[in-house]
């Protein structure tokens, strides 16, 4: 941060030798949700440290009263416009990394979160549309109960939508929203999908996750609304759609008819798959073709330490059912998985590694210790991408533009 202030006070010190016109240009593009953020780290700033949230700043800038906010964009411009400088960075270096990607028929997969942080821009642009007290804290906040990951379920913290306000509105805040992340990346993960049907409602005093409710979410109005807005074609290397729905954790049929309804393809975990039941829906022989199969997500153990976790029986099983005699290897995985119909196959970079538990990359429920894992190019040998190659052409999953690029 400390080299980005002073690049920052350098590029507008000098005038002469800069690119200030793509500045001003990319300032004027994206002002929509810019000048909002800018200020909102500038005010953070002013108010904030020791704890302190937005919602503690003093209540005319809380309420964003008029007169005390332009009173706040002429005294804090500066540290505005410093904010301002880091996104245009930002953005700049991205789409040149972006269009280098493209160019080589490599598309990137972009994650949109369903909630957002309750100390944010977002919250505090937009405080009708979340479900607030009138003191703009949150009243109930987002997680999800008890599952396969956490006995007393998850306590996220993020403030939920007051949906009513979104439909009245036609869900503009979620257009705006999907078409900014559609310019970071060609295809979007929209997480948590089943919270759209309906989401966990937890008391914003609550301690854990246990004490929720299911509420209704806004079901196929918010995906229509969106689909009809934005540029449906699809990705270019694949005949998957540029939304995918991560339709994980308690499924019910109504989530399932949900995203049948509004055509997204659904997520299928091959780690999830050998419970010992023939019609688990995770299982290669069930899915259907508007899917994305993983061997496992950054939620998950690596293929290799989840392997070491089941037991002699569990491991049996899989053995059967991938029709191997000798000891597993994550490959009999990725294998599995690039020989689905499943039209799009994801495979972690510890999985064609074959890293251990060490390197796995999030667990869910755990507030410290992930996100930590980083690969370097010394652990990566040729023929990792000789096999990867040879499965990728072996089961017709060479993209068709694959053939004009080379």
């Amino acid at each position: 941060m400390a080299r980005l202030r002073l690049a920052a006070e350098k590029f507008f010190a000098d005038s002469r030798h800069n690119p200030r016109e793509q500045f001003t240009a990319f300032c004027s593009e994206a002002r929509n949700w810019l000048d909002d953020y800018a200020l909102f780290m500038a005010l953070d700033k002013e108010y904030g440290g020791c704890g302190r949230v937005w919602q503690d700043w003093p209540s005319p800038l809380v309420r964003r009263n008029p007169e005390a906010m332009n009173e706040a964009a002429q005294t804090l411009a500066d540290e505005s416009n410093f904010w301002k400088f880091c996104q245009w960075c930002f953005y700049s270096q991205w789409a040149e990394l972006k269009e280098y990607a493209n160019k080589r028929g490599v598309e990137i997969i972009g994650d949109m979160p369903i909630f957002v942080s309750a100390h944010s821009a977002d919250v505090w642009a937009n405080q009708q549309l979340f479900d607030l007290d009138d003191k703009g804290r949150p009243r109930v906040v987002a997680g999800v109960p008890p599952d396969y990951f956490s006995a007393t379920g998850q306590h996220w913290g993020n403030p939920l939508y007051h949906w009513p306000a979104h439909e009245k509105e036609g869900y503009r805040w979620w257009i705006e929203r999907l078409r900014a992340t559609l310019a970071l990346c060609d295809i979007v993960r929209i997480d948590h999908f089943r919270g759209f049907e309906s989401y966990w409602e937890i008391p914003a005093s609550s301690e854990t996750a246990v004490d929720g409710q299911w509420q209704p979410g806004p079901g196929a109005a918010l995906f229509n609304a969106m689909q009809n807005a934005m540029d449906n074609r699809q990705s270019q290397l694949s005949d998957v759609p540029r939304i995918i729905a991560e339709d994980l954790g308690i499924i019910t049929p109504e989530v399932t008819a949900l995203r049948e309804s509004v055509g997204l393809p659904g997520m299928r975990i091959l780690q999830f798959a050998f419970d010992g039941h023939s019609d688990n829906l995770y299982l290669p022989h069930s899915f259907e073709t508007n899917t994305v199969v993983y061997t496992g997500t950054h939620d998950n153990d690596t293929t290799c330490g989840w392997w070491s976790a089941l037991a002699p029986h569990e491991q049996d099983y899989v053995r059967r059912y991938l029709a191997i005699s000798g000891e597993f290897n994550e490959w009999d995985l990725i294998r599995v998985a690039s020989a689905s119909v499943a039209a799009l196959a994801i495979i972690p970079m510890q999985d064609v590694l074959g890293l251990d538990s060490t390197c796995r990359m999030n667990f869910p429920g755990h507030a410290e210790g992930s996100w930590g894992w980083r690969f370097g190019w010394h652990q990566v040998a040729p023929w990792h991408a000789e096999r990867l190659a040879e499965l990728t052409q072996l089961y017709g999953r060479v993209p068709k533009r694959q053939t004009d690029i080379e």
